[in-house]
């Protein structure tokens, strides 16, 4: 909910020598820390963890990056031992490098976009449904299990490297995308405490990635943003695309980022991509008289990511080979032979990942089938330069009431102008995509008489994000620049208006603000001395919003209309409140009080008039409310 959620330590416990940084990635995790006893002020000592795992049956290689992966063998697909780590011989799943390519051959045992999947309010989060396709016989798993993997995989290896210094005992900062909502961020901390994580820190990624640029400037940040900047944060990861404004205001006689706005949650990322090169490459066999089915489309599609990556990270190379492997007895003899060219990469990234479009042109929404499989929620529309568009022309005003900001926008401006430019994210690791990015921003700036947005480079867009949580976590002592925001939404609670019954038509609905933009946690607000009537002892529905753009709204402020862009439905609580010695379905009358908790999460109170009974809602995992 807010930029940051931490627990914080007992009172008078020595700080721990480390603060680690996670990234727990939809396709890649990775692990960064800073050693305090040998940094001194914004001179962090920062180094990034090589992750000990499986590269092949029995094979251990530390490596930068986790892949994020979990493969789920056959009782006898491998021999004793084949699965052991350093640390355990008793695994019977395989997680990173050996996953991703054993499950490139077996997508049915593989567990993949567990992160995208995590923050899917139309599953059963906690229930064994991944992989999502896999037939009867085989194990599943939850993608709150599959991301206790990752996150127990870390920890681990870190104790195997650092028996000095037990993992347990380090300042953990894991990362998040800016977008979650109140409750994947309850359930990705959940996951984190399930791994065995006590001294947990969440952070939006755009921050951690922004965090990253400052640390490796090495103090010379300050040379490149200047006051009244505006920093734009893309983050183009596997699973989705991540967009933040960030402004630099004065406090105090100094520089300081400060978090105005942040994006949707938007499926939209390289596996997206991957699926559009696969069925680019499946169009392409049937032509020349190949067509696959639906299992090995699916294994294309992951042999189409690792071609991607390929691509991407190396331009001298023109094309890359891909092997489908067939369903029959003859594996090898029954395989079908193509290639992923660059100019087809690039035809179907560019065309349909990055149209030039102008900013006028919003994501365009199709009518949907009645009908549909279940799966992830991916955005309609592919084109990120659309989506792009829309959020800057949604927060025109992200800065309008901003203090210490001493750049006004136009006031003919049509958009949010930003000034400068942070890539982040495997995808933009290509030139080619970010330069595409760059020059659509800079179409539209020109067009409105802006000067072009500074590109901030210099960053590792694999690892800019767990570099960035951990130097946060060194920063939390009291050391460099921190970020500012608060909450990245107003919040508000659903408010039923009194009414006769009327055929047809359910009571109109009042949104009651609980919690400001920008409200940072820790923080309690009373509501004005306003009454409400509470529904005890029968099931209840508590209907929550969100919004990015209301930010002069304070705490109380009751709104009878909206628009669809202003406030956003969240997921609903059900809920049947103990009726304390009262009748079932009696109306109490009650106060509210809301508070952003420690741990991140909305808590509203209801407290009645006359009465010592107190009722709590609070956004849970499970949606239901306690008492």
């Amino acid at each position: 909910m807010s930029d940051n959620t931490e627990v914080v330590s007992g009172a008078g416990e020595t700080a721990p020598r480390y603060t680690i940084g996670i990234d727990l990635g939809t396709t890649h995790c990775a692990l960064s820390y800073v050693d305090t006893a040998i940094s001194d002020g914004e001179a962090a000592a920062l180094e990034v963890f090589s992750v000990p795992q499986l590269t092949g049956p029995g094979a251990v290689e530390a490596m930068p990056l986790l892949p994020s992966f979990v493969y789920l063998p056959h009782a006898s697909e491998l021999a004793p031992g084949d699965l052991a780590l350093p640390w355990t011989a008793d695994q019977d799943f395989a997680v990173g490098a050996f996953a991703r390519a054993r499950g490139a051959g077996t997508p049915i045992r593989m567990v993949a976009s567990a992160k995208s999947w995590l923050c899917h309010p139309g599953v059963d989060r906690r229930g064994p449904i991944l992989p999502a396709d896999a037939p009867e016989e085989v194990a599943r798993i939850s993608p709150f299990d599959a991301s206790v993997r990752y996150l127990e995989h870390l920890r681990e290896a870190w104790n195997a490297a650092h028996p000095e210094a037990p993992f347990a005992e380090q300042d953990v900062t894991v990362t998040i995308p800016a977008s979650f909502d109140p409750v994947a961020r309850e359930l990705t901390a959940e996951a984190a405490a399930a791994a065995g994580y006590t001294r947990l820190t969440l952070l939006e990624e755009p921050q951690a990635a922004l965090y990253s640029w400052i640390q490796n400037s090495g103090g010379g940040w300050r040379k490149d943003v200047k006051l009244g900047d505006i920093i734009l944060v893309v983050d183009i990861g596997g699973g989705t695309t991540d967009l933040s404004l960030i402004a630099v205001v004065e406090r105090d006689g100094n520089l300081e980022p400060h978090r105005v706005a942040v994006g949707d949650h938007i499926l939209l990322g390289g596996d997206n991509m991957d699926l559009a090169l696969a069925y680019g490459v499946v169009r392409k066999l049937a032509e020349q008289g190949t067509r696959l089915d639906a299992w090995q489309t699916r294994a294309l599609a992951h042999a189409c990511r690792g071609a991607k990556e390929k691509l991407l990270a190396e331009p001298d190379v023109d094309a890359v080979a891909l092997v489908v492997p067939s369903r029959g007895a003859k594996l090898i003899g029954g395989s079908v032979r193509t290639e992923l060219t660059r100019s087809e990469l690039d035809a179907v990234l560019l065309n349909g990942f990055f149209p030039q479009v102008s900013v006028s042109e919003h994501p365009q929404v199709r009518a949907r089938a009645a009908l549909t499989q279940l799966g992830l929620p991916y955005a309609q529309d592919a084109a990120i330069t659309r989506h792009l568009a829309a959020f800057l022309t949604r927060q025109r005003e992200a800065t309008a009431a901003l203090e210490g900001f001493d750049r006004a926008q136009p006031h003919d401006a049509s958009f949010l102008h930003p000034t400068a430019v942070l890539f982040n994210g495997g995808v933009l690791k290509s030139g080619l995509l970010a330069d595409r990015l760059l020059a659509t921003l800079e179409s539209w700036l020109t067009a409105e008489g802006a000067p072009p947005a500074r590109l901030l480079g210099g960053a590792d867009l694999d690892l800019a994000v767990a570099r960035g949580a951990a130097y946060y976590g060194y920063v939390r002592r009291g050391s460099g620049v921190r970020i500012r925001g608060g909450t990245a939404r107003a919040y508000y609670v659903a408010v039923e208006s009194s009414m006769p019954a009327v055929p047809g038509m359910e009571p109109p609905i009042e949104a009651l603000c609980l919690a400001p933009f920008g409200m940072e946690e820790g923080t309690e607000a009373a509501l004005p001395a306003q009454e409400f009537g509470l529904v005890v002892g029968e099931p209840v529905r508590f209907r929550f919003f969100g919004s990015s753009v209301r930010r002069t709204d304070q705490v109380g402020t009751l709104l009878d209309m909206w628009s669809v862009d202003e406030l956003q439905e969240l997921d609903e609580i059900e809920a049947t409140l103990p009726a304390e010695g009262r009748a079932a379905g009696e109306i109490v009358r009650v106060r509210l009080h809301a508070r952003v908790t420690e741990a991140g999460t909305l808590e509203l109170e209801a407290v009645p008039v006359d009465g010592d009974q107190r009722w709590k809602v609070e956004f849970e995992v499970r949606a239901e409310a306690s008492a």
